[in-house]
């Protein structure tokens, strides 16, 4: 049997133009990966606060250490949050120093002295630093970027009073 030159032609479209949709396909997956493994980048968040010490504020190392922030790494990767920082309204910073958070873990930041451990770490200060009725926690990258923020209390946006205004970047 044999092929015009015109049939010929259209077999070699056809087969080229198979092929390249074959690449196509295969090729889809790796980039559709490259996608996935950019979303699915680390997510650290401040997961809970208690900023109001339970019982009487007397100032005491105990009662400091009851005012807390906690964060969690939502993500399966482990997060190096050296030089990220934790800042109330009141421009009191806490700045993360050799501090890496395993995936799906939380830890949990004291105002008051104590030892460093995977879940606590502690401000070592002796005053508190969140206000009980209305403050704001900012929690930085290490570049500096807002990567979330958690508000209590009256906002400044409006009058009503409440908890878990959150904003995350």
């Amino acid at each position: 049997m044999t092929l015009s030159a015109s049939s010929a032609s259209r077999r070699i479209a056809a087969t080229v133009i198979t092929a390249g949709a074959l690449v196509s396909a295969v090729a889809l997956p790796a980039s559709a990966q490259d996608h996935d493994r950019h979303h699915s980048r680390a997510r650290v968040v401040i997961s809970d606060v208690q900023a109001d010490s339970p019982g009487r504020d007397n100032g005491s190392n105990r009662s400091l250490n009851r005012e807390w922030i906690e964060i969690t790494n939502q993500s399966r990767r482990a997060v190096d949050l050296d030089g990220w920082t934790l800042r109330s309204d009141d421009g009191n910073r806490y700045r993360f120093d050799d501090v890496r958070l395993a995936g799906h873990a939380t830890v949990r930041i004291h105002t008051g002295i104590g030892r460093d451990t995977r879940t606590d770490l502690y401000q070592d200060r002796h005053h508190y630093i969140w206000d009980n009725y209305s403050d704001t926690a900012t929690l930085r990258d290490d570049r500096g970027r807002t990567v979330d923020v958690d508000s209590w209390g009256r906002s400044a946006d409006d009058d009503s009073w409440g908890r878990g205004h959150h904003h995350r970047r």
